[in-house]
């Protein structure tokens, strides 16, 4: 009985307190927009009308959470594992590069997935080694890695992938090789089933196979884990690997099966900042993968209601941002703190 209510008692707590978070990131919004001249009530009317207030607002709600669950399960994994893995930004670049330039070879969204997840491991092992191998901290890693990464797909993009018939974007996804569309006239695709299905599988492999033991058994305690004939180096490794096929895959969906491009732009704004996102959704979610999926979907809606906010409710795109920072912030203290203790205890 005792156990019982330990289970239930470590599940409804975390739930409530990011409910709790969310209600005062909400308030202090509310009078930051009072203050700046903006009616609070206006705006989150308009936030949630444009994010689930029809079948359409729905749909960007999803199509915008399908990234950043993807990328918020490779922070997830490694944050169990005992590391902070920051690097998903730079593996988003390389994915959605990988899956252009499959899709133009073999025009099959297989193909181009394939290229999401290959692009996604080759980029993740530079850092697990150093970590492994010359006891790099990964956060100095993949800080870094992530501007090779950047430069090096802003060369590709502005050079050999350039598209010669529109200045503004790549090549081409082809038309065949593409990811069917959910709901026709969005932007809603199999990305997303394709997202909730890697949250499901990362749950399941972190849950129930002895990989996931043995990655939870090294993120909790590494000594022990030791103790218990774990090896906590091969932990970090797959750690790395698993999360870089996540973000790979985050990269490379985004340009099969998001229109009207279904291309990277010159300046590869459409898929920038799904990394650092990511994190965020990831602490929200208290890096479980199934929280994640409803984070991931909070966060897409901060993101589709954004635009009505300055329609409807006038409040200009600057205040908007700032308004849906505060919120992040606030959801994601209660996360941020469960990770800063289990640091502490390590």
């Amino acid at each position: 009985m005792k156990a019982d209510r330990s289970m239930i008692s470590s599940f409804i707590k975390p739930i409530m307190e990011s409910l709790i978070a969310v209600v005062i990131g909400v308030i202090i919004g509310a009078i930051v927009l009072k203050l700046s001249g903006y009616s609070p009530v206006k705006a989150y009317t308009a936030l949630v009308k444009g994010a689930v207030g029809s079948a359409y607002g729905w749909s960007m709600t999803l199509s915008a959470a399908t990234p950043i669950i993807l990328t918020a399960l490779t922070f997830a994994i490694s944050a169990r594992t005992g590391i902070f893995n920051i690097g998903a930004e730079g593996t988003v670049y390389f994915g959605a590069i990988a899956a252009i330039v499959f899709t133009n070879m073999f025009a099959n969204p297989l193909w181009g997935l394939i290229g999401g997840i290959i692009a996604g491991i080759l980029w993740a092992l530079p850092a697990a080694l150093l970590k492994v191998y010359r006891g790099v901290h990964e956060v100095i890693s993949t800080i870094m890695l992530n501007w090779i990464a950047f430069y090096t797909a802003l060369y590709l993009v502005l050079g050999p992938l350039a598209n010669p018939n529109d200045p503004n974007k790549t090549l081409e996804v082809p038309a065949s090789a593409r990811l069917p569309l959910l709901m026709r006239g969005s932007e809603l695709s199999l990305a997303f089933i394709i997202a909730i299905a890697a949250a499901i599988i990362t749950y399941y492999i972190l849950w129930h196979t002895v990989l996931g033991f043995e990655l939870r058994a090294s993120g909790y305690n590494e000594r022990a884990a030791r103790y218990g004939g774990i090896n906590p180096k091969r932990a970090i490794i797959w750690s790395f690997l698993i999360g870089g096929i996540m973000s790979g895959i985050a990269g490379a969906t985004e340009v099969m099966g998001r229109p009207p491009s279904y291309a990277i732009s010159q300046g590869m704004a459409n898929i920038r900042g799904y990394g650092f996102d990511g994190i965020g959704v990831s602490l929200v979610g208290r890096n479980h993968p199934i929280g994640i999926i409803f984070s991931g979907i909070f966060f897409g809606a901060l993101k589709a209601g954004a635009t009505y906010m300055q329609i409807d409710a006038g409040v200009p795109l600057e205040m908007v941002k700032v308004v849906q920072g505060i919120i992040v912030v606030a959801v994601a203290v209660p996360g941020l703190w469960d990770l800063v203790k289990k640091v502490v205890r390590r």
